[in-house]
């Protein structure tokens, strides 16, 4: 495994990540599983753990931290967010004082830590102002509950917002970004969010870089009845459209080439990116994980990278 520094800071974490959403505690709900899956990870280097308190409902940040007790704290980089509703309560939501308070306590007594080495703004929240929200993660900070925060799914005009009241007033600075990042998914992020980072020294976590499984090639023919895009609507209909089956058909050629699969080719790709501190990859089996491991060893020349640029160029992006 090889290890990036997240943005400018001190922190390291493994170009590969393991994340729970749709999997822990919800389709990987067989705690041996969990444990095997986790173990694998981290006996192959992985350090960064990326969760949140909406994934599974806590579960995935309960069933996670049950198989965190087995390793030394400080090997572990854990991360989780907030934003999302956890109640009908009007004010159990969104990104005010009073749920970053509440939300903290309850992820920390889910995943059995004292405190998260990441914790991310899940969503941008327009009914909250960002000096609150800011001012809420710099006391986390100053309490010990979080070591750094960082933003997920925000535009590059909120997250210079917020680095902005941050450096008026004092504050500690978001660090990350975690955005959706893929060969689909890549227009918005190459053109408004990487130039921004980059000049600001903020790392990206990027999540779903095999676009829910559609880079790996398991849509080709036909959708399987236990796969993410079969049971997830909403995926299907951004992803199951004929121009995008055609251009990761055509991926294959170039994959086997190099003699990789499809998806250990996509997570290089993503990796490409000197701003990329990591690439969160959920699995739902061994094999699954034991694939995307080796992605990590692959060099994509300029070439290939050209190649690969034809196919999805940055200008198609997904609905």
């Amino acid at each position: 495994m090889k290890y990036r520094r997240l943005g400018d800071s001190g922190l390291k974490v493994s170009e590969l990540s393991l994340g729970g959403w749709i999997t822990f505690g919800e389709s990987v709900s067989d705690p041996q599983l969990v444990r095997d899956l986790i173990t694998l990870a981290y006996d192959n280097g992985i350090n960064f753990f990326d969760i949140a308190n909406s994934y599974a409902k806590g579960g995935a940040e309960r069933a996670m931290g049950e198989v965190f007790k087995d390793f030394p704290r400080h090997t572990l980089v854990i991360s989780s967010k907030l934003y999302w509703p956890q109640s009908d309560d009007v004010n159990d939501r969104g990104l005010s004082r009073k749920h970053i308070m509440e939300s903290i306590d309850r992820s920390l007594r889910n995943i059995g830590t004292d405190y998260l080495d990441l914790y991310f703004c899940h969503r941008y929240d327009s009914d909250t102002p960002v000096e609150e929200t800011a001012r809420a993660m710099d006391d986390l900070i100053h309490r010990g509950k979080i070591l750094y925060w960082g933003t997920s799914e925000w535009t590059d005009a909120q997250i210079q917002e917020a680095l902005d009241i941050c450096d008026d007033y004092g504050l500690y600075r978001p660090i990350v970004e975690q955005p959706q990042y893929n060969l689909i998914h890549r227009q918005r992020i190459e053109e408004t969010v990487l130039p921004l980072v980059e000049e600001e020294g903020i790392g990206l976590v990027v999540w779903s870089p095999l676009a829910s499984g559609l880079l790996t090639g398991k849509y080709d023919n036909v959708v399987p009845e236990d796969s993410r895009l079969a049971q997830k609507d909403w995926l299907a209909q951004n992803l199951l459209k004929e121009d995008l089956l055609d251009a990761v058909r055509m991926l294959k050629p170039i994959a086997d080439e190099l003699g990789v699969t499809r998806a250990q080719l996509a997570i290089a790709w993503t990796l490409r990116q000197p701003a990329v501190s990591s690439a969160i990859t959920g699995a739902t089996k061994i094999s699954q994980l034991e694939e995307t491991l080796k992605a990590v060893d692959i060099v994509l020349s300029e070439d290939v990278l050209e190649h690969i640029d034809a196919l999805f160029p940055a200008q198609r992006e997904s609905a």
